[in-house]
């Protein structure tokens, strides 16, 4: 539910970014011109409904083997398919130049319908192979997961160094393909491609969703066997399929904190745009050419945001860790008041509601001050600060976060696996 909620919130962040840069393409192209970002999404949808009888009716799973296979071919095949329906709806709904303001100075650019499409095409390319990225550094049949398994031979130690490891080397591929889609479609359609990408990136999001919810149900399974004490077998396939499971969803992440680096820089580039646009209604040219970083206010909340993503994780892993305390010592609490419990087969019933009331409550108690420092920070800084230190703050989080959402989200990924 948390990821679902991520990726459609970039979704929708993307969608609305683009709206607003682009609110100038409705004089010269028309509403179809204006609307082409939720065209997109639209052609989306109907792509991945039809690439899911693959997996259904053309080739449809026959073992655990090839559970992953089957769901990282949905990926490939949505992506396929995404890039002449785009070329096609592009052709279809823009006119044949149409034109947006420069996101820095008074300059008309005029774009064309390939140039619009071939930003859409290098997000959901760039999305495609950061999620293949993920896939290499996450799953068990790959060499980085195995080394992490024969890491806790020699203890935790070693592991923990060799995850973490794992976590950080897997950042420079995917930190490079974002780069590449930014700068593309830059030059492209200025900061129009930019937002344009971010929805590339997510126009196979039912997709995307489908294999990470696939995750937690497998997982979940597992579970629900081993507590029935069924067969050693059921849980055997189980285990095969959580493991799939737990790659599928490292590669959810993957998308999520791709097409989130893109949604931010879009919704940058539309902060931009509001606050030129507010210079100019009252007479001021300070922000005509964008937002100067060697501003030493600028620079230094440059400093400043970089920080947010790692005070925001402390305060999230702490929290789980308190929270985690907190199970444990109610699980010893009932052990020491019901000690027949541990009998192999018990007369008394553990108190489970207890146990999911600690869950929930600390699931909704603990976040309360990282989402707090989240808002608050950036209205803050603006309102004591002004827009250069918001600027500043903004670009500082964006470059720290990518890097940081990655390796942790991909150690995770390994760490999971290697123990399968």
């Amino acid at each position: 539910a948390g990821m679902g909620s991520d990726l459609f919130g970039s979704f929708a962040e993307a969608t609305c970014a683009a709206l607003v840069i682009g609110n100038s393409i409705g004089v010269s192209g028309g509403w179809d011109a204006m609307v082409f970002p939720v065209i997109v999404s639209s052609v989306g949808i109907v792509v991945c409904i039809l690439c899911s009888f693959i997996a259904t009716h053309i080739r449809p799973v026959r073992s655990e083997a090839n559970v992953e296979s089957a769901l990282k071919m949905q990926l490939i095949s949505t992506t396929v398919l995404m890039i002449p329906t785009v070329i096609v709806a592009a052709k279809v709904y823009l006119p044949e130049s149409f034109e947006i303001k420069a996101t820095v100075g008074n300059d008309l650019i005029t774009l064309t319908p390939i140039e619009a499409a071939l930003c859409v095409i290098m997000g959901a390319v760039g999305g495609l192979t950061i999620g293949l990225i993920t896939e290499y550094y996450t799953s068990h049949s790959y060499k980085p997961v195995r080394e992490l398994a024969h890491s806790c031979k020699t203890g935790a130690a070693t592991n923990m160094i060799y995850g973490i490891a794992l976590g950080y080397k897997s950042v420079i591929i995917p930190v490079v393909v974002l780069a590449g889609v930014i700068y593309g479609s830059f030059t492209l359609c200025d900061m129009y491609g930019v937002s344009l990408a971010a929805i590339g990136f997510l126009a196979n999001l039912a997709t995307g969703l489908t294999i990470d919810v696939y995750g937690p149900v497998c997982d979940n399974a597992g579970g629900i066997a081993e507590m029935a004490e069924l067969e050693s077998y059921v849980r055997d396939k189980t285990d095969a399929l959580d493991a799939a499971g737990n790659t599928t969803a490292a590669i959810g992440k993957g998308f999520a904190i791709g097409s989130a680096a893109l949604v931010s820089l879009a919704l940058f580039g539309a902060f931009v745009t509001r606050i030129r646009n507010a210079s100019a209604e009252a007479g001021d040219e300070l922000f005509l050419n964008g937002v100067n970083v060697l501003e030493p206010l600028t620079f230094a909340f440059l400093i400043i945001g970089g920080m947010i993503p790692f005070a925001f994780a402390a305060m999230t892993m702490k929290s789980v860790g308190l929270a985690a305390m907190e199970m444990v010592m109610e699980v010893q609490r009932q052990f020491d008041e019901k000690p027949h419990l541990l009998d192999e087969n018990p007369t008394e019933r553990p108190d489970y509601d207890a146990c999911i009331a600690i869950s929930t409550k600390a699931s909704l108690r603990e976040m309360i001050a990282p989402g707090a420092m989240v808002i608050f920070t950036p209205l803050l800084t603006g309102i004591f600060f002004g827009v250069n230190a918001v600027s500043g703050l903004l670009v500082g989080s964006l470059v720290a976060s990518v890097q940081l959402a990655i390796s942790m989200s991909n150690s995770g990924g390994a760490w999971d696996n290697a123990k399968k």
